[in-house]
């Protein structure tokens, strides 16, 4: 029997806080001494006074430094060895056989650079080990235990976002709530305090998705979201609740933020997430505009009750672990083209009104 293992490998984008900056800059001012060490004698095996010439692979230059780690105090070997491939690689890319020197002083001074192997950097308590020396970091609690597996996100108006974990992210009606003060100043002429209502509820909007992208993004390696399609439902009577709404920015935090972090984000349709059961794959599940009231089902096939989104959350989650199609060209971060359920979203807004 073949057993299919998956290996999933963790990014992190740390901070150190800045009593590691001195170390840091020696450690990065060696490294530019090994750099140029491997460009100095590269270019003379390169171009030889006499005799032919030899480019020298990353194996001859880790001969030729061996035992060069004694007499640097913050670097060692693994790191040479990693200097010493970078600079075989981009001798390579760009087909030179010297390149630029690696300034410690002066306003052309280089990027300070450490590289590094996994072996090097060990995790002590909640700050990071390199070389003998511990970094403290800011967000430490990235290095706490990994990332859950995946979640699916389901789209809405009456919780703005349902995971499949059963978590909820309330509509704000950051715009709603205000909309008559807005009016108000609008009608009295007082432009500037009307302004001052839209920063308001733009930031406020903001702020509850940024703080929910990234507790997202921190908890889980795989993120899948519907394709409800904001820019359609814009055109829409349900225009305001809508944009209120803010999918598309929440869309647009997950993809940056997960890919800052490693994350795989994938948009998938949801077509008939609603009326699927979860559990049996039995379409009994509510449908057509007069059952948007519904909030809770039984699945008639099963018997297992279902909250209405995060059963759809669930089956997002589903269709984002299903195998990808033939072509398989699809990028993981493109928007799909928004499936029909859209339609369920035009009339949901009537739904929130009679279940108010």
């Amino acid at each position: 029997m073949a057993i299919n293992i998956q290996h999933s490998i963790r990014t992190l984008r740390l901070k150190v806080k800045t009593e590691g900056y001195a170390w840091l800059n020696e450690a990065a001012i060696e490294v530019n001494d090994v750099w140029n060490y491997a460009n100095a004698t590269s270019y003379k095996a390169a171009r030889p006074f006499a005799g032919p010439s030899k480019w020298l692979t990353a194996f001859a230059l880790n001969n030729l430094t061996a035992g060069a780690a004694e007499h640097f105090e913050r670097i060692g070997s693994n790191t040479i060895q990693r200097i010493n491939a970078e600079f075989v690689t981009r001798r390579k890319q760009c087909k030179k056989a010297k390149l630029r020197w690696r300034r410690n002083r002066g306003p052309k001074r280089a990027l300070g650079w450490i590289p590094f192997k996994a072996t090097q950097l060990k995790r002590k308590g909640k700050s990071l080990r390199f070389s003998g020396k511990a970094f403290r970091v800011f967000e430490r609690e990235l290095l706490g235990n990994a990332p859950r597996d995946a979640v699916g996100l389901d789209l809405g108006l009456k919780d703005t976002v349902a995971t499949s974990d059963g978590d909820k992210l309330k509509a704000g009606h950051f715009y709603r709530s205000i909309e008559q003060k807005i009016a108000a100043a609008q009608r009295r002429g007082h432009k500037r305090q009307a302004k001052r209502l839209h920063r308001t509820a733009a930031r406020r909007r903001k702020d509850a998705l940024h703080k929910f992208s990234r507790r997202i993004v921190n908890q889980y390696q795989t993120i899948v979201v519907g394709d409800v399609s904001s820019l359609r439902l814009a055109k829409t009577r349900m225009a305001k609740f809508v944009l209120d709404a803010g999918w598309g920015m929440l869309k647009t935090y997950l993809q940056y933020k997960g890919q800052q972090a490693g994350r795989c984000v994938r948009i998938v349709s949801e077509r008939n997430t609603t009326r699927t059961c979860s559990s049996c794959r039995a379409f009994s599940g509510p449908s057509g505009l007069d059952m948007l009231v519904v909030r809770t089902w039984i699945c008639r096939a099963c018997g297992v009750t279902h909250d209405r989104d995060v059963n759809a959350a669930r089956n997002i989650l589903s269709a984002g672990r299903s195998p990808p199609s033939i072509s398989g060209n699809e990028s993981s971060l493109s928007v799909a083209e928004p499936s029909s359920t859209y339609g369920r979203r035009e009339a949901e807004i009537s739904a929130i009104k009679v279940a108010a």
